[in-house]
């Protein structure tokens, strides 16, 4: 059905026009509210889950996209940094309703999430010390790395498509270990990558995949910028004052780490974890490894985005402020390049060096996320019972399938039951 559509719809909910030169009525702006409070609430399970859960609300049940639309906003949306099912929702809003819909949905989607996490930030610095929750915080640590393996498991079906794309995955997580900051280690990753998987595909060769023949060259015109990004102060000033003020960042410390983080997270919203367990814990002092997985596991009791983890840390950091800053910094790249590259959606079309750049960013992402997993682990997997929840949580995201909040409130429970043994 969806190849009887035009390659660029002139249907209302695909218009050709600029969105921003819409007036949206009342009645679309409470429709979009609805809409994505209903899913900031509910969206459970991680960034394939809330994409399709929105395909079902605007494609199935509203008609506001059609399928075809729909699924050259995910494709582009893949090739720019920063959590995919938020960006989405952003596209949502601004095509159905310009740049107020944008702000809207992204405010609804995002919203619910992050006043969840805050609040959860906020017993867990008032009460955290308390004898009654480190039993519960104690089983969550090792769900939360099972749920972590569960997502690079998936991820990696899909983005691990031949030989050539393991060597790549392999060589970046060789170059993390080797000590290598990990923005260079995926723009290296994302870029050598590329050229050679083109320069293979070139000669015939199939062993780096086809890649998705609607993925286009938009990331290019930024490749060229990206690798100046850690000349920029976060290199000359937040590593000395870092080291200074150890657990005292200032406001502006944080919104540039959850700034410049966001401009440049690509793979999954769980590689933001590489990012924090580098710079926060091991560069800067910010965090302790403990933080770090309590800070993964509350985001876990939370729908919506997993970037609002950002939420819960700069609470921790520096209270409702950090929490606000660190919020609003972490999402507005994404918002940027979503008012950038919507209106130019229609035109886009084949590009084989954009896909061999969204191959081989994704299996860097992924040997990021695998390395710093085994950090996580040596300072959780500390008694016998952390690894049977493992082994138990595990059983229910592989073979049950479960949804990752059931399987972080398994663990949880079964941390308290195994802290009545002493």
């Amino acid at each position: 059905m969806a190849s009887a559509l035009p390659e660029t719809p002139e249907t209302p909910e695909t218009p050709e026009t600029p969105e921003t030169e819409k007036k949206p009525t009342a009645v679309e702006l409470l429709q979009l509210a609805g809409l994505f409070l209903k899913l900031g609430f509910t969206a459970f399970g991680g960034p394939a889950a809330h994409i399709a859960m929105l395909e079902d609300e605007v494609v199935e049940r509203r008609s506001w996209l059609s399928r075809q639309h729909f699924l050259d906003l995910v494709g582009a949306t893949n090739l720019i940094p920063g959590p995919n099912s938020t960006e989405m929702v952003m596209h949502v809003g601004y095509e159905r309703a310009g740049l107020v819909g944008q702000v809207i949905a992204a405010v609804c989607f995002i919203g619910p999430a992050a006043l969840l996490t805050g609040l959860l930030a906020w017993v867990y610095v008032e009460f955290g010390t308390v004898p009654a929750l480190e039993p519960f915080l104690a089983g969550i640590k090792p769900a939360v790395l099972v749920v972590i393996l569960g997502a690079v498991w998936k991820l990696g079906k899909k983005a691990v498509k031949g030989w050539q794309l393991v060597v790549i995955g392999v060589a970046v997580m060789i170059a993390m270990v080797l000590g290598v900051w990990e923005l260079w280690a995926l723009l290296a990753g994302g870029v050598l990558g590329m050229v050679w998987l083109v320069w293979a595909r070139s000669r015939g060769s199939k062993g780096g995949g086809e890649g998705d023949k609607r993925h286009t060259a938009v990331l290019l015109p930024f490749l060229p910028n990206l690798p100046n990004l850690p000349n920029l102060p976060h290199i000359n000033v937040l590593a000395p004052i870092g080291q200074q003020l150890a657990n005292a960042p200032s406001l502006w410390e944080i919104g540039w780490f959850f700034l410049r983080t966001g401009a440049v997270l690509y793979g999954s919203g769980y590689v933001l974890i590489a990012f924090i367990e580098q710079d926060l814990v091991q560069r800067y002092g910010w965090l302790t490894q403990a933080q770090l997985l309590d800070a993964i596991a509350i985001g876990q009791f939370t729908p919506g985005p997993v970037l609002t983890t950002a939420t819960f840390i700069g609470y921790v950091l520096a209270g409702v402020p950090g929490a606000v800053v660190a919020t609003l910094a972490i999402f507005l790249p994404s918002f940027v390049f979503v008012l950038i590259l919507n209106p130019i959606v229609p035109r886009l079309r084949n590009s084989v060096w954009a896909s061999a750049f969204l191959d081989a960013v994704n299996v860097a992402a992924l040997g990021l996320m695998v390395v710093v997993t085994v950090g996580l682990a040596q300072g959780s997997l500390v008694s016998w019972w952390s690894w049977v929840i493992v082994l138990l949580t595990a059983v229910g995201t592989f073979y049950f399938k479960l949804n990752s909040a059931w399987i972080i409130l398994g663990g949880a429970v079964l941390g308290f039951l195994f802290s009545l043994l002493g």
